[in-house]
């Protein structure tokens, strides 16, 4: 009887540490604005339809105070990983926060110029004397509009910038109180949602902007490599659904995303926008990868505009040991 009491319980010792052994690895993600925004739709569909779970992670999201708040979160270790811009580890980094890039979501620029059909605007060099909303002069939004007018021959000198947050950048455009904009596909699919007609460029045609971003820590990068790369896969298999078909990927982002209920249109109208100006990989850069020329271009800009003090070695600002 006591023989057969310890091959039990020697028996169950065995289960739980099988068990133990095979349990989800946890991972704290942290977003630099609300995650229900369809920005951050690849992450959700990887949450909701079992591409982390796959990977054996079991994944939480949070919610952070803008990039630069992830930025450091993630460089003390406050989360495992986050998401910014290509272009943050260029302007972190600098600061002293050992954050490096470890996917591209897309080979395009998240930041699109977006005008009023009414304003007159045709080209760039129209930007001049007109009303330009971007989220903060702290953001990816603003830095990627200075290099847009440049392109042009303008400066900041030369139009009228304001920083109004999301909110205020659709109302005022719909408002026309802003000419023109630069933000992020879904902003522009709220105006035109309101009746006004807008057009549109992709910063990346004349500067060399740059995808949404996962970022990592030095540490991180080192100590759970196995980790970092099951996430970076989880969320490039979303990014490739909703690729294959907008719509479907729109239907189910809704159905796990409540706050967007009754806006399946235009759901899908900021997934097939996704799908067609951002996500598409650069040629020969395969999906989730950076292009280093593109990093240094980015950098180059900074530091002769002045937006950072001090250039970094390109390599140090991102890998793509992760999207081989």
């Amino acid at each position: 009887m006591k023989r057969t009491i310890l091959n039990l319980a020697a028996a169950a010792a065995l289960t739980l540490a099988a068990g133990a052994a095979f349990a989800a690895e946890k991972v704290t993600y942290l977003f630099p604005a609300p995650d229900f925004l369809p920005a951050f739709a690849p992450f959700q569909l990887a949450l909701h339809k079992g591409y982390f779970k796959d990977a054996g992670l079991d994944v939480t999201f949070r919610v952070g105070k803008g990039g630069a708040d992830v930025a450091t979160q993630v460089a003390v270790g406050n989360a495992d990983l986050g998401g910014g811009i290509g272009d943050t580890p260029i302007i972190v980094r600098a600061n002293g926060l050992k954050v490096r890039g470890v996917a591209l979501l897309g080979g395009r620029g998240l930041t699109q110029i977006a005008w009023r059909e009414d304003s007159g605007i045709k080209t760039m060099k129209d930007l001049k004397g007109k009303s330009i909303g971007v989220l903060s002069f702290q953001d990816t939004t603003y830095y990627n509009l200075l290099g847009v007018l440049a392109s042009a021959g303008l400066t900041k000198q030369d139009v009228s910038i304001e920083a109004v947050g999301p909110g205020g950048i659709i109302q005022l455009m719909i408002a026309g109180k802003l000419q023109a904009m630069s933000g992020v596909p879904e902003w522009i699919a709220a105006v035109r949602g309101a009746g006004v007609k807008v057009d549109e460029m992709p910063v990346d045609k004349v500067f060399p902007a740059m995808a949404q971003a996962i970022i990592a820590s030095d540490a991180t990068i080192k100590d759970h490599p196995k980790m970092v790369k099951g996430f970076v896969g989880a969320v490039l298999h979303a990014v490739r659904d909703i690729e294959a078909d907008p719509a479907k990927a729109a239907a189910q982002y809704v159905s796990f995303m409540p706050q967007h209920k009754g806006k399946e249109k235009q759901i899908e109208a900021i997934m097939r926008a996704y799908a067609t100006t951002v996500y598409p990989a650069e040629a020969g850069v395969p999906l989730g990868a950076f292009d280093p020329k593109r990093i240094a271009a980015v950098q180059k800009f900074y530091v002769d505009s002045g937006i950072v003090r001090t250039a970094v070695p390109v390599d140090e600002l991102y890998t793509n040991e992760f999207v081989k």
